[in-house]
């Protein structure tokens, strides 16, 4: 039978139990992708349909989670685009053509999602035809967050040149946040007509703006990839790290959920006024602990949740040193307390 429970939380509905899963529950926690990296890169997974289909259903498999997350990066739709990027082991998205002029903007190219990234729609039909038996989660990297890598190149602390690009070149950056909107809103539906079934939005380093800039900068852009991404009657999740003053705002934006990372409690979050579902959201470095502490702090989150438009995860991903043991046995956790407590 299809296990709903995560799209009927994402709802706002009350279920039997609080629905959980992992960002990054397909990554280095994992023995059986450590196998697989022996031989491949990231981006050469991704290429391989059946691989990239294996990993993503494996935790579902081995931890009874109520999602399965696709194997991706955020940056996988900007090859077409015509950019330069590679995925560099410890380090993460790097690009050699980094943009800089509105020239480089307008080089930009418009994505065939079905025929320029066709090994994902392929994933994407296999899991759900053949392998799994809960919700797809599709994503994507929201625009700053994406556009940061662009600008400055690869990674960055401090954002300087993106937010030198946003204050100093207004035409070029609206010119870019339009074509990663555009980006966006086509390689989300592409993925929710293959079959994803849940869709969630990484802001992830937008806390790096305050709400004034957010607004003014992203707001039409959030607004417009979540209301075209609705229409497709998928809910949307929105999530970023260190945004706990941008929350009222994501409130306004009209996704169905806010993921939460670990600095702010599900009942700050309530306390603001915030009535829809949440996301969130044990601190990772937590999954590192004795387990009565992991056990202590879950149960924390899960009475303030109390089985009603809640989704367990992590505040951020698993990191690469997290036994699998611990995720099946917080999984279960999860299941079995919420379900005798709410």
């Amino acid at each position: 039978m299809f296990n709903d429970t995560i799209l009927r939380a994402a709802r706002g509905e009350k279920t039997e139990y609080t629905p959980v899963w992992f960002m990054r529950q397909v990554g280095r926690s994992q023995p059986e992708y450590n196998k697989v990296k022996e031989k491949y890169s990231l981006l050469e997974i991704t290429r391989q349909p059946e691989l990239t289909a294996y990993l993503t259903a494996t935790p579902v498999e081995n931890y009874n989670v109520d999602a399965a997350v696709l194997y991706k990066d955020i940056v996988s739709p900007l090859a077409p685009m015509g950019v330069d990027v590679d995925i560099v082991a410890g380090v993460g998205p790097v690009i050699s053509n980094p943009i800089r002029t509105i020239q480089d903007v307008e080089a930009l190219k418009e994505i065939d999602p079905f025929k320029d990234l066709d090994y994902i729609y392929k994933t994407i039909e296999i899991l759900v035809n053949e392998k799994l038996n809960v919700p797809l989660i599709g994503f994507c990297g929201a625009p700053f967050t994406v556009a940061s890598y662009m600008i400055e190149g690869g990674p960055s602390r401090q954002y300087h040149k993106t937010k030198s690009m946003m204050y100093n070149d207004e035409k070029t950056w609206f010119a870019l946040m339009d074509k990663l909107t555009d980006m966006s809103i086509v390689y989300l539906k592409a993925q929710v007509e293959s079959g994803a079934k849940i869709i969630q939005i990484f802001d992830s380093w937008a806390g790096a703006l305050d709400k004034r800039d957010y607004e003014y900068y992203l707001g039409n852009s959030m607004r417009r990839i979540i209301s075209e991404t609705k229409k497709l009657g998928v809910p949307v999740i929105l999530f970023g790290i260190g945004a706990s003053h941008l929350l009222k705002e994501w409130d306004t934006l009209g996704s169905d959920v806010l993921g939460l990372d670990w600095r702010t409690s599900i009942k700050e979050a309530r306390d603001m006024g915030i009535t829809k579902a949440l996301q969130g959201n044990l601190d990772p470095a937590l999954l590192l602990s004795d387990w009565e502490i992991i056990e202590r702090r879950a149960k924390e989150i899960l009475e303030q949740g109390q089985n009603k438009g809640h989704i367990f995860n992590l505040g951020h991903g698993v990191f690469p040193d997290v036994k699998p043991e611990t995720l099946k046995r917080l999984t279960e956790f999860v299941h079995t307390y919420s379900k005798g407590q709410f």
